[in-house]
């Protein structure tokens, strides 16, 4: 709402715009900070629009899942009971009730495949399907751009559409012609289309958030540069192209989450380490994660004295070779073959003295610009990342990442490694900060670092650089490392091992929590179980030639495990080789399709199994129950799912029915 920039480790921004989109429906301008959960709203923020599109998508849910199943060519009772599942699972309606996004995501995922089924199923020669097939796409698109891990439904919608399209292939009664059209409309709508929206996603995301914000530390320096405020004001107006005598700070491009410039200060590297080794007890040289008057260095020309810049400028180019001098100190940055402090299997840096020893200086640096333009070979500001090669020695200057102990002030090392391969970020070097140095004398350079020149350059980086680098982010963004009170692991997801506490009322045993309908939640994964059970049992017998099932009842059979086993796989298994902090809410897609996959299989067994009618009339009588029960369920969880009516201690207690979850109450 204040257009300020942000990364969401979640994913994609789409999910934020539409939240963004409810709250400008309700008029809210952005003032009020979600810095504490259970905060009370100011009478200023309208809380049903912040609110309306989770809602809205929650409760679309339910006709959905009913469409969804009379596309699988399932009778309307399935579709019934599917739509019942999911109208009376208590945790999709508290997700749905707050700010948050999984109904949002399970909303495209079901929109998705019931649009392609309906584009499946719909005759050949209805050439108006093609907009189911549009639509699907664009719902991938939308799953996708709200949470990544809408690409894994969207990777297996495509494997169903190449099967089918494998299959259209192979039919001799479609033409040639049609047969190519028809698989270049499937193309366009089920790839080029999916991707454009997603990229549009991205435009519209970094055309509105054009402020800098907290999250601009992530990002390169060519990125800040480009936003209004923060880096940019700094930067503003500074020289293009660095040259010799030009005022310099050096950022690693390796330094993330936290940016750190090449530093240097008036400490010296101890004689001896604790481990033993000595050291050249010269000047440190350290990256340090703060703006400081000490990070300033000046290009030098190893063969001229003067530190100023000339008239014209002496532009520094790839293959240079450079000295850099520290601005504060004088010292020359310097390595040699000497190890360094945390890093012994590299080459120590440091800030020249010289003690009058057998250690002559080693400060000559080659500039190797890694990403420079065909048409240029010139060192610029923010857009340049350079690697210093080590003259004497070959080694590149690189920053370990490694906090040094309390000589070094905690701040990271840097050393000359020799054994890098190729390109890593640790290696490169990017200059943020720029002057064109004036004065040759100490003390006036001193002076001089407090003043900025201003040359007006315009340095905006283009939409698909900031595109790429805002999906590598986001994509390598690493969750801090800690344990939550709530989290959970997806094999406590299938029992409900754990619940989450989302409200507690300040003074009453009024609370809300994320806890699922534990009869559905049961009766979904015994049929996931009972369906891989009978699909073997199947898949054996055909081998043998024996077919239970006519080919048209087992392509159907089939394509439920398509959607319903594999949606739920590919929702569920992917958190496994995910490192990062995982919550119950993470498997409400996964378990929203064995929603749909428990009344298939009930249709299934009461029509090809069961062949009596005393039988199918007890298995009636049995669903009949097993569907009351998960009424009783959700109701009586229901002051959890919505807060009221407050319960007793007593009655909390009760609903209790795991010694794992955590439920709070007041004893009056």
């Amino acid at each position: 709402m204040k257009r300020v920039f942000f990364i969401d480790e979640s994913g994609p921004p789409l999910g934020h715009m539409i939240l963004a989109f409810g709250a400008y429906l309700g008029g809210f301008d952005g003032n009020f900070l979600w810095n504490r959960i259970g905060a009370e709203y100011p009478s200023s923020v309208c809380v049903w629009s912040l609110r309306l599109v989770p809602a809205l998508c929650g409760s679309l849910c339910v006709p959905l899942v009913y469409l969804l199943i009379l596309e699988l060519q399932y009778s309307h009772y399935a579709a019934l009971g599917a739509a019942v599942l999911v109208l009376l699972e208590n945790s999709l309606i508290v997700q749905s009730r707050f700010m948050l996004l999984e109904s949002v995501l399970i909303f495209f995922l079901l929109l998705a495949f019931f649009s392609y089924l309906r584009f499946y199923n719909a005759p050949n020669s209805s050439w108006s399907r093609y907009c189911w097939l549009l639509l699907s796409g664009a719902s991938c698109a939308g799953a996708v751009g709200v949470k990544y891990m809408g690409v894994f439904s969207y990777l297996l919608l495509l494997g169903m559409a190449s099967l089918h399209t494998w299959q259209l292939i192979g039919d001799r009664a479609v033409s040639h012609v049609s047969v190519c059209v028809q698989c270049i409309c499937r193309c366009v709508c089920l790839l080029l289309v999916p991707v454009l929206l997603y990229v549009f996603f991205f435009y519209i995301h970094l055309t509105l958030l054009h402020r800098s914000g907290p999250h601009d530390q992530l990002m390169s320096s060519a990125f800040q540069a480009s936003l209004e405020g923060g880096l940019s004001r700094i930067t503003k107006g500074q020289p293009l192209e660095v040259a010799y005598g030009s005022q310099v700070t050096l950022r690693s491009s390796a330094s993330q989450p936290i940016p750190c410039w090449l530093h240097s200060h008036k400490a010296n590297y101890p004689i001896r380490y604790d481990n033993g080794r000595g050291s050249s007890h010269q000047q440190q040289v350290t990256c340090y994660p703060f703006k400081d008057v000490n990070n300033w260095w000046i290009i030098k020309d190893p063969d001229r004295q003067e530190l100023v810049v000339s008239s014209p400028p002496r532009s520094v180019r790839h293959g240079d070779i450079i000295q850099l001098l520290h601005g504060m100190t004088s010292r020359f940055l310097n390595s040699h073959d000497v190890a360094a402090p945390m890093s012994p299997h590299a080459q120590e840096v440091s800030g020249y003295i010289d003690f009058n020893v057998s250690m002559p200086a080693q400060n000559l640096w080659k500039v190797d610009v890694s990403n420079r333009e065909v048409e240029s070979e010139v060192w610029k500001t923010i857009l340049s990342e350079v690697r210093l090669v080590h003259v004497n020695t070959s080694a590149v200057l690189k920053l370990s990442g490694v906090s040094l102990p309390d000589w070094g002030f905690r701040q990271l090392e840097v050393v000359a490694d020799k054994l890098y391969k190729g390109h890593q970020s640790s290696l490169a070097w990017t200059v943020e900060e720029h002057r064109y140095g004036t004065s040759q004398e100490q003390k006036e350079r001193e002076a001089e670092l407090h003043s900025p020149t201003h040359i007006d350059v315009d340095r905006n980086i283009s939409f698909c650089a900031k595109f790429l680098e805002l999906q590598w982010k986001m994509l390598t963004a690493k969750q801090e490392e800690s344990e939550h009170k709530y989290s959970s692991s997806p094999l406590e997801w299938l029992t409900m091992e754990t619940n989450i506490a989302y409200w507690l009322h300040p003074s009453t045993n009024a609370q809300i929590h994320l806890i699922g309908n534990p009869v559905s939640w049961g009766v979904a994964t015994i049929s996931l179980s009972a369906y891989q059970l009978l699909a073997l049992v199947y898949v054996l017998r055909r081998r043998r030639g024996i077919k239970d099932l006519p080919d048209a009842v087992w392509s159907q059979f089939q394509c439920v495990g398509w959607v319903c086993v594999g949606g739920w796989l590919v929702n569920f298994l992917p958190f496994f080789m995910m490192d990062k902090t995982l919550f119950l809410y993470h498997y409400l897609p996964a378990v929203c399709f064995l929603f749909l996959l428990t009344p298939v299989l009930l249709e299934h067994t009461h029509t090809h199994l069961l062949r009596c009618l005393t039988q199918r009339g007890t298995f009636c009588v049995c669903v009949l129950a097993g569907g009351f029960s998960v009424f009783l369920s959700y109701q009586t969880f229901c002051p959890l799912t919505y807060g009221s009516p407050e319960l007793s201690a007593n009655q909390l207690q009760a609903l209790r029915w795991r010694d794992s979850w955590d439920i709070l109450y007041r004893r009056r």
